[in-house]
């Protein structure tokens, strides 16, 4: 048994079933709980392994080298700790159940029995993808139409093509992770090749089509049941060094986000009182709106790896917290936007992403992670390369993640992540809006005030009358864009400042734009009588500048930089009139008159 540690919150040791990169997190987020870790992996210098010296606490903690697929292995592991829990859900979860039943109260490093999060029964169902997904289906959660295949023949496989069609997914049922164990079948001539690929137990799944976006549930669940989520994160794919993962996800729609949340808390706590830890739910969106379930995680996701420092909890700290039944830490976000990079080694790319981290470490909210990875034949001979580390990068907005991530990726960012004006940026914080081209003159200088402060803005035409399913489908979309404040300018009736404040909650500033007939009277009217409840704030006839300064002000309660722009901007009016004043005492009441200049 281990000397206690003073002022520790556990006593108990947690094994950890693998050695890697999620083992080598959770022993960082232990150690500043001084909770001791101790990892089975075959390698003695695995990544865990490398940043926790358990053993100096007591000799029977050292790391154990051996195989998470071996009984004997995870018994030798057993004997030292007191619960047990893996970053990888391939493990001999047979050996798992015979552990648990042998040590239900004796046994461990404290001698009281050992427990195991998550559960044998959850890592079963889990490790299985054919389980997965009949247990998803059972359910009700939505996921693509799969057919068993006990006996793999090309004749057996062809019977499930005419059911799922072409092109279809022939799918490995275990051993299965990071697009390994998959086959896409796109004629009958395929099958044979897919079946000596993958071998072992098969299942068949049809081919998600009008995939739009690759999104990731997380959520943290404890002994008691409670359950919290992480949010929704967005996989994006990148290239020749990695992908990114976004977070918060900028969805078409809120109502996409709480329906893959609620689905996947909903998954996770019916997988039994043994689902404790974190889990993620691997989701597609399709182009109408609506979701499949991809996958399940049983363990910490690559998708959260932004939480560490994004987050009030990371997602390493709360599972542990889970498993050792401490109270769970908030998971709210802390800052406005967040993006991982993660980072993927080949031969071919070693010297890119060397550099792509030396840029990260002058870069402003970037963080680097590298998991002391060592050289394993063939690992960094796959196609895919072999994941070394990751890169976060938080900021006040997306705009400002989307142009560290630029400078990060120097050259390799050619397909140009953020445009720049007057193209719309793909990550606005204010969206300009106008009825008709006409109106465009009248917004013109809100858009160049925008442009002189760099704030992220769109220009788009939305007609209240002509256009009002567009309208209220830009107010539903506007705020899970990341857009945070709208100006509209309207003529006339001027019903589209209104008409937007009334669809969102997000603040409105309303452009009267001057008219053939009453000057624009009509629309400051119009725009400024606005009933209570629905707030428009509205700026005189014609003054985009102000609807722009006014926007920058929203902003700069969020953003510091927007603050000091703000300043300088009314310290630059200040020096200006100064100087004006100067020169008409020295030309005199002359000064303008008759071509004095």
């Amino acid at each position: 048994m281990a000397e206690r540690i003073l002022g520790a919150i556990e006593d108990r040791v947690v094994g950890v079933l693998g050695g890697g990169q999620y083992g080598r997190l959770l022993s960082e987020a232990g150690s500043r709980l001084a909770i001791p870790i101790v990892a089975l992996d075959p390698s003695p210098a695995s990544p865990a392994k490398q940043i926790s010296a358990i053993s100096l606490l007591h000799p029977n903690l050292a790391h154990v080298e051996g195989a998470y697929t071996n009984a004997k292995d995870i018994q030798a592991l057993a004997e030292r700790v007191d619960v047990i829990t893996v970053e990888i859900e391939h493990v001999d979860v047979q050996a798992l159940f015979q552990i648990r039943d042998l040590y239900r109260k004796v046994g461990g490093n404290l001698g009281k029995g050992i427990e195991i999060f998550p559960s044998p029964e959850t890592i079963a169902i889990v490790q299985d993808k054919l389980s997965q997904k009949a247990f998803l289906h059972k359910l009700n959660v939505p996921v693509a139409k799969f057919i068993d295949l006990p006996d793999p023949t090309p004749e057996s496989v062809g019977e499930a093509a005419k059911i799922l069609g072409l092109p279809f997914l022939l799918k490995a049922r275990r051993n299965a992770y990071d697009g390994r164990g998959n086959f896409l079948v796109k004629d009958l001539s395929d099958v044979p090749q897919g079946l000596k690929a993958l071998q072992g137990p098969l299942y068949a799944e049809q081919y998600a089509k009008g995939v739009v976006n690759e999104i990731v549930a997380v959520v943290v669940r404890n002994v008691k049941g409670e359950i919290q989520s992480y949010g929704i994160a967005e996989n994006v794919k990148h290239g020749k060094i990695g992908h990114l993962v976004r977070a918060p996800a900028r969805l078409q729609s809120k109502v996409i986000t709480l329906s893959a949340e609620s689905l996947a808390e909903k998954a996770i706590s019916n997988l039994g009182e043994g689902a404790v830890g974190v889990f993620g739910v691997e989701f597609f969106v399709l182009a109408d709106g609506s979701l499949r379930a991809h996958e399940i995680a049983s363990r910490p996701h690559s998708s959260a790896h932004h939480t560490v420092e994004a987050s009030e909890t990371s997602q390493y700290e709360n599972h542990l917290r889970a498993i050792l039944s401490l109270p769970l830490g908030s998971t709210e976000l802390k800052v406005s936007s967040a993006t991982t990079l993660n980072l993927r080694s080949t031969p071919d790319s070693v010297e890119d992403v060397r550099a792509a981290v030396s840029r990260a470490l002058e870069t402003k909210g970037a963080t680097v992670h590298l998991y002391g990875k060592k050289d394993a034949p063939g690992k960094f001979d796959s196609p895919k390369g072999r994941k070394i580390g990751h890169v976060t990068v938080v900021g006040p907005s997306d705009a400002d993640v989307n142009d560290r991530i630029c400078q990060i990726l120097g050259s390799l960012g050619d397909d140009a992540l953020v445009p720049r004006p007057p193209k719309p940026h793909p990550r606005p914080l204010v969206s300009v809006l106008m009825g008709s081209d006409s109106d465009l003159p009248n917004v013109r200088d809100a858009t160049r005030i925008l442009d002189q402060f760099k704030v992220p803005f769109e220009t788009l035409i939305v007609s209240a009358h002509r256009t009002p399913k567009l309208m209220n489908r830009f107010c539903e979309e506007a705020a899970s864009r990341g857009v945070r404040v709208i100006i509209a300018g309207a003529g006339g009736a001027a019903h589209l400042p209104g008409m937007v404040a009334s669809e969102s909650n997000l603040p409105v500033v309303g452009i009267p734009v001057k008219g053939p007939t009453l000057d624009g009277v009509d629309s400051l009217h119009s725009i400024v009588q606005m009933p209570r409840g629905v707030p428009v704030a509205t700026v005189g006839i014609g003054n985009s500048t102000n609807a722009a300064l006014l926007a920058i002000r929203i902003l700069s309660l969020s953003d510091p930089k927007y603050s000091v722009a703000i300043e300088e901007y009314r310290a630059n009016m200040e020096r200006v009139v100064l100087e004006k004043g100067e020169k008409l005492k020295e030309a005199g009441w002359t000064w303008k008159l008759d071509g004095n200049p």
